[in-house]
């Protein structure tokens, strides 16, 4: 599903190249169908900013959006309340998915970053894209309601991965989520104490663990089983490597 790879590049950090590539995302979208009128309308105004706006002023904003947000990350684990002590053993088993499916993630991103997510599914016949997309669906819900508050033109990508999921998620899952700080990104000294907190840790013991990250990845390595009476290949497929261009420095603080 090609609209899942163009809604990856729409959430991935602005670039010269997004920008050049903003026509070609936009005749793709509509070419594959995937998305109706609504919903490519109400993406519109993202891909008119992206494709019009200073670079560096894209730049900023995402930064201020979604790096000093501790509650709009780009990284779905962050999302998920718990109390275990594994999310890094977590971290490790969606990044085995990815490498079992022939990936080789050549970023400095965490395997949970939603663009990196997005282009796996990406690879993936339809209906399993669309399954995958249900397992974090209350995240993308989550997101697009509290982005959808602050304004954002982001806010209908998340809108969008939340309908494409086959499987809608049930009430208890948002039981999970870390509730909203509303963090403003220009107050430097409380978002520091945020971010000094006690980290939010995933894995068993979690609460709601059906909710969690080992669920996940559980999931996604469920959907790489062969089907019964199917003998699984001797050896792997071709690797792709996914890459996505670091960060700009100069720009402000990008990393976690």
């Amino acid at each position: 599903m090609k609209t899942l790879k163009a809604l990856s590049a729409l959430l991935a950090y602005p670039t010269g190249e997004l920008q050049q590539a903003i026509p070609d995302i936009r005749d793709l979208i509509a070419r594959e169908g995937v998305l109706d009128a609504p919903a490519r309308a109400a993406l519109a105004p993202l891909l008119g900013r992206l494709e019009g706006t200073d670079i560096y002023e894209a730049q900023e904003s995402y930064i201020l959006l979604f790096d000093r947000s501790r509650s709009l990350s780009l990284h779905l684990f962050e999302h998920v309340h718990g109390e275990s002590r594994d999310r890094g053993q977590a971290m490790v088993d969606l990044l085995q998915v990815y490498e079992e499916a022939g990936f080789t993630i050549a970023a400095n991103e965490l395997p949970d970053f939603v663009p990196l997510f997005l282009e796996y599914c990406a690879t993936r016949p339809s209906a399993e894209a669309c399954a995958l997309l249900s397992q974090p669906a209350h995240i993308f819900i989550s997101l697009g309601e509290r982005l959808g508050k602050r304004g954002s033109d982001y806010a209908p990508v998340f809108s969008i991965l939340a309908a494409l999921a086959s499987e809608k998620p049930q009430p208890e899952a948002f039981e999970a989520i870390v509730p909203d700080g509303e963090e403003d990104p220009q107050d430097l000294e409380a978002l520091d104490a945020i971010w000094e907190e006690e980290e939010v840790l995933f894995g068993p013991g979690a609460a709601n663990e059906e909710c969690g990250v080992d669920s996940l990845a559980a999931k996604l390595r469920q959907a790489r089983r062969p089907a019964p009476g199917l003998e699984t290949p001797a050896t792997p497929g071709p690797r792709t490597e996914i890459v996505h261009r670091p960060r700009d420095p100069s720009i402000g603080p990008a990393a976690r």
